[in-house]
């Protein structure tokens, strides 16, 4: 598959998403949401892509690197594209910093493969959540802080779990672990997404199933099992394709913030990142 093809299975891939949104299909969104979760090194349309030929897909990475990692891709698998990123070096940019001497001219089709579809030894074993946040919650609150970004804890605030005020989070206190994480990851979407220009740009409706959609993609990345999974995403949907492909970019890039902020970053995945960016 060329590039051409490739941007066209993209546009094929938001368009059925769309269609699926319009007819009412909530689960459709929530299932690519669950694809960005285990991606989120990734843009969102890879993500969507990704999701697109092989929704069941986990750990994936190119033929060479699975080669590196003693893995195989098994004779006649056929190869999940993406659209790669091709960076150029700038000219006579000797103050710049390496990102500023460095810049994305233009995208070419890449072909990643699943694990499930390749032999060989096993990948190393990443840590995982399950039912509690631990440590997590400390470094999420550490990223809140580098925000500048104060945070507090009031029972004034019932019934509403968590309230984001411009510059400040109150929580409910007392809150179940897994609770309190998902509901701060929430509000700090809020204060990442909604609290400048674009606040006026969307309605009340779009700005709490964004911040949703963030919690719902952190969660699932670190291995929280959370009621973010209930929230009825088809609420993102507004009728235009653009603005639902603006919101589904806004919540790739703070879920990837949030998460590279309190998660170590494992080789394998730095590797992944670097090969489809």
């Amino acid at each position: 598959m060329n590039t051409d093809q490739a941007k066209q299975l993209s546009e094929t891939a938001l368009n059925q998403l769309m269609s699926a949104l319009e007819q009412g299909h909530s689960d459709a969104l929530k299932a690519y949401l669950a694809v960005m979760a285990r991606f989120h090194h990734y843009s969102w349309s890879n993500a969507l892509l990704i999701f697109w030929q092989k929704p069941t897909a986990t750990h994936v990475a190119g033929f060479h690197s699975w080669l590196r990692l003693n893995r195989y891709v098994r004779k006649g698998e056929k190869g999940i594209v993406i659209l790669a990123p091709m960076v150029g070096r700038l000219k006579d940019a000797d103050e710049l910093s390496e990102d500023q001497r460095s810049r994305v001219f233009g995208f070419r089709a890449a072909h990643v493969f699943d694990i499930s579809q390749t032999e060989g030894e096993p990948l190393p074993e990443f840590a995982t959540v399950h039912g509690e946040p631990g440590e997590l919650t400390a470094k999420l609150k550490d990223f809140v802080s580098s925000k500048k970004i104060d945070l507090v804890y009031s029972d004034e605030i019932r019934p509403a779990r968590g309230m984001s005020s411009g510059g400040k989070i109150t929580l409910l206190p007392d809150m179940p672990a897994a609770e309190e994480f998902a509901v701060l990851v929430h509000e700090v979407a809020h204060e990442l997404l909604h609290r400048g220009e674009r606040r006026k740009e969307t309605n009340h409706t779009v700005r709490e199933t964004e911040a949703e959609a963030v919690a719902f993609v952190v969660a699932n990345a670190v291995g929280l099992d959370t009621n973010t999974a209930s929230a009825d995403y088809i609420l993102l949907h507004s009728g235009d394709k653009a603005t639902l492909a603006e919101s589904l970019a806004f919540i790739q890039q703070t879920s990837a913030d949030i998460l590279k902020a309190i998660l170590p970053e494992p080789d394998t995945v730095a590797m992944h990142h670097q090969e489809a960016a």
